[in-house]
């Protein structure tokens, strides 16, 4: 009996055996030309695998002689040669399965991470290949931020506010010419009284919603303040009051990498200038974008003594933001990451702050022993630690800031008890959060900005003798 159901099944079957035919039938008159969906089908019957591409990336695509691209028992070339021209690469997943994924510079698979790490752990097999390595990188992100270009810093007085006093500490905030007409903005958070010598802290701030103004950020500085630390935390570029000199799109400009690193360097010329700072004991904490320029402090300046990455170190991984990854920093040395910076830091004190639920996933199997490998060449593997939470996310939340608290109170010298309640517990709640406009430095409305503020990214270029190549539409 001939029905509608059974037409439509009959149409469909021609119509899968016309095209399977027309695949079957192309030659060299059509470059062997064939949908990307299409070949990838067959790599995955080839090599018995699966491969995802669950934001239809290969949707609509056709490649010329695509199956010729197959290579026959390597798997990884024949992904790459059909992927390549379409600018995707793939991910391999700890299945065994594959992910389809735009190819970006920052971002490797977690394999590829650990192919990295293994061809580095044989390429310096003892501690002077190390330090020869070392020397190397440090030289190469020196010139690759163009720090060795940077004019030198202006000599005009620091702009400081009035203090505001709490219990056991204080907070000052603070506008610092670090070039010519650029300011970097932050609050100094202080022990109050401070009248003994007192470890330095810089937290350069990540991405987070807020910026320095938000409530983790005040708590990590109150509390290591009343331990016994001057601590500044300190504006991104473009970012917080910086906004006001220049516009939210020049922060993804790769001369906001170098200008955080400057900040970071320039704050601490100027706090080692207060009469009660510590030289001697230097830390630098921050979590995700600021757990980036935390990793750079310590591995270019040696002033820097204890340091605490949080949620950022990955050999995978390093960083979305130009302001990270912008200046191609992991290209020196024929090509770094993120865990090897941190290992420059080595044998000096480290905590490595990592979650389940970002790019810091693998740290405790992956990138911690290699880090720690580094610290065994000066017998030192007892000076890093890692501190790893499976089942929290990108965050500096309260797990993580009391893991850090301890650390710095131990290598810097800091007085953990002044922070702990009657039950012997370090209590947060005696810090007071300020609203952000208290955290401002040039008022309100910007109305105290300096009359030399720099506003022309392309004269910030310009000072460190570079052209400025990004170009954004004017908003009106």
């Amino acid at each position: 009996m001939i029905t509608i159901k059974n037409i439509k099944r009959a149409l469909l079957v021609s119509i899968f055996a016309l095209t399977l035919a027309n695949a079957q039938t192309k030659t060299s008159d059509e470059n062997f030309r064939k949908p990307v969906t299409e070949t990838i089908k067959k790599i995955e019957t080839i090599f018995h695998i699966t491969i995802m591409d669950d934001r239809g990336l290969l949707k609509g695509k056709e490649l010329d002689y695509a199956d010729w691209r197959i290579e026959q028992g390597n798997l990884e070339v024949s992904l790459a040669n059909v992927l390549v021209p379409f600018e995707l690469t793939y991910f391999k997943q700890p299945d065994g399965s594959y992910l389809v994924r735009k190819y970006e510079s920052h971002k490797v698979s977690i394999d590829k991470g650990k192919e990295r790490l293994d061809f580095l752990t044989n390429l310096y097999p003892k501690l002077s290949d190390w330090e020869a390595r070392k020397k190397e990188l440090k030289a190469c992100m020196r010139t690759s931020f163009g720090l060795d270009k940077a004019p030198p810093m202006p000599k005009s007085k620091p702009i400081l506010t009035p203090k505001r006093i709490y219990k056991d500490y204080s907070v000052e905030n603070i506008g610092l010419e670090i070039l010519p007409g650029v300011y970097v903005t932050g609050s100094i958070y202080k022990p109050y009284p401070l009248n003994k010598k007192a470890a330095i802290i810089l937290t350069p701030d990540g991405h987070f919603g807020d910026g320095r103004y938000r409530n983790d950020e005040q708590y990590r500085c109150a509390i290591m303040a009343k331990m016994g630390a001057i601590v500044v935390s300190y504006d991104l570029f473009a970012w917080g009051e910086s906004l006001l000199q220049f516009p939210e799109e020049t922060h993804r400009n790769s001369i906001a990498s170098t200008v955080q690193v400057l900040s970071g360097i320039r704050l601490l010329d100027y706090l080692a200038t207060i009469k009660k700072a510590d030289v001697s004991r230097v830390g630098v904490t921050g979590g995700s974008g600021g757990g980036s320029h935390t990793m750079f402090l310590a591995a270019l300046d040696d002033r820097i003594t204890v340091s605490a990455p949080v949620v950022m170190v990955s050999s995978h991984f390093s960083g979305g933001c130009p302001c990270e990854s912008g200046r191609g920093i992991h290209l020196c040395g024929n090509g770094t990451n993120n865990a090897e910076i941190s290992a420059m830091m080595a044998p000096k004190p480290q905590l490595i702050v990592s979650d389940g639920k970002d790019w810091t996933l693998a740290v405790p199997e992956l990138e911690f022993p290699f880090i720690q490998r580094t610290y065994g060449f000066y017998g030192k593997k007892d000076l890093v630690e890692n501190a790893h939470f499976p089942n929290e996310g990108h965050d500096f939340g309260v797990s993580k800031r009391m893991v850090l608290y301890p650390f710095m109170a131990k290598y810097l010298g800091l007085d953990l008890n002044k922070v702990k309640n009657a039950k012997g517990e370090i209590d947060e709640s005696t810090c007071v959060m300020e609203p952000k406009e208290k955290l401002f430095v040039f008022g309100d409305k910007g109305e105290k900005l300096p009359a030399n503020a720099l506003k022309d990214i392309n004269k910030l270029y310009e000072m460190f003798g570079e052209k400025n190549h990004k170009v954004y539409e004017i908003k009106k």
